[in-house]
C-alpha cells in the first residue's frame, strides 16, 4: 500500500514538473505573440559597449508558463535575452517581450501558456521588411511554424523605425511602407484580424525622428494600435531603452492588448484550447 501511494505521489510530481511542460508540450495550447522590428524590440536593456550586464529583474524571471520559439523552431522556457539566437550579430539584453507576457497573465486569468516568437533584428530599415525579403519571409515562416503544436496567434508586437530616421526620403515614405508591410503580412498569415500593436519611437539614429513618429501615430488601419515610447529612459547611447524602460514598455503593450484586443479573432491551429 505504501509503495502504491509513493508511486502515485511520484507520478503526480512528474506531471507537474515544469521541464516536462516545456520540452514535451506536444499539442499544448499557447497564446502566441510575434515580436518583430529592430533593436529595441530585440532588447538592448542593460547593454553598454556591446556588453550585457545580465541583470534580470525578478518580474521577468523564467516561468514554465511562458515559452519562446527558438531559432531551431522549438518551444522552450523563455529567458532573457529572448532574441539571442535571432539577432545574432549584436549583443542582446532585456526587451519588452517577457514583461508583456507576465502582465497579460497577471491581469487576465483566461490566458494560460504564453508563446513568444522572437523575430526582431537590430539596425533594420522598413524596406528590409518588405514582402519577399529575408526578414519578411522569416517572420512569416516562424509565425506559421509556431502554430504546429497548438495555439493561436493573438497579436503582433512591432517596434521599428529608428533606422528610417537617417534619411528624409525614408522618413517621408515610412507611413506608406509600414501600412503596406502590415497589409501584406496579415494577408500572408491568412488572417486580417490579427491585432498589431506598434511602438512610436523613443529615439532614432538620424534627424527625422518626428517624421517617423508622426507616421506611426497616424497609422490608420483596422486592428492597429500604437503605444508611445517617447520619454522612456534610454541607455548611454541615447538610442536604446534601459531595462526599467523595457519593463514599462512591456506593460504599456500589455495594457493596449487587453484594453483593445482581448477576445479578438486569432489564427488558430487544429488543437483544442485546453
Amino acid at each position: 500500500m505504501l509503495s502504491l501511494i509513493l508511486f502515485i505521489l511520484l507520478a503526480y510530481a512528474w506531471l507537474l514538473k515544469p521541464a516536462q511542460v516545456v520540452h514535451g508540450s506536444g499539442f499544448l495550447y499557447k497564446d502566441i505573440f510575434l515580436l518583430a522590428g529592430q533593436s529595441n524590440m530585440a532588447g538592448r536593456g542593460g547593454v553598454v559597449d556591446e556588453k550585457w550586464d545580465r541583470l534580470v529583474p525578478p518580474e521577468i524571471k523564467p516561468k514554465p508558463s511562458i515559452l519562446r520559439f527558438s531559432a531551431k523552431l522549438r518551444w522552450e522556457e523563455a529567458a532573457e535575452p529572448l532574441h539571442a539566437d535571432i539577432d545574432v550579430n549584436k549583443t542582446c539584453g532585456v526587451g519588452p517581450g517577457l514583461a508583456f507576457a507576465n502582465v497579460i497573465r497577471d491581469k487576465d486569468s483566461s490566458i494560460g501558456v504564453v508563446g513568444l516568437v522572437p523575430c526582431a533584428v537590430g539596425g533594420t530599415n522598413i524596406h528590409e521588411w518588405a514582402r519577399g525579403t529575408h526578414l519578411y519571409n522569416q517572420l512569416v515562416r516562424r509565425a506559421m511554424a509556431s502554430l504546429n503544436e497548438g495555439g493561436a496567434i493573438r497579436a503582433i508586437l512591432w517596434y521599428q523605425g529608428e533606422s528610417d530616421t537617417l534619411s528624409k526620403s525614408d522618413a517621408q515614405s515610412y507611413k506608406e511602407n509600414l501600412e503596406k508591410f502590415i497589409q501584406n503580412l496579415l494577408s500572408d498569415l491568412n488572417s486580417p484580424m490579427i491585432p498589431i500593436i506598434q511602438v512610436a519611437l523613443a529615439s532614432g539614429q538620424g534627424p527625422f525622428i518626428e517624421t517617423v513618429r508622426e507616421a506611426q501615430l497616424g497609422t490608420d488601419l483596422p486592428n492597429v494600435r500604437c503605444v508611445d515610447a517617447k520619454g522612456l529612459p534610454l541607455e548611454v547611447d541615447n538610442l536604446h531603452l534601459t531595462t526599467p524602460a523595457q519593463l514599462t514598455l512591456g506593460e504599456m503593450l500589455a495594457d493596449a492588448f487587453l484594453n483593445y484586443f482581448q477576445g479578438s479573432i486569432p489564427i488558430t491551429s487544429n488543437a483544442p484550447r485546453r
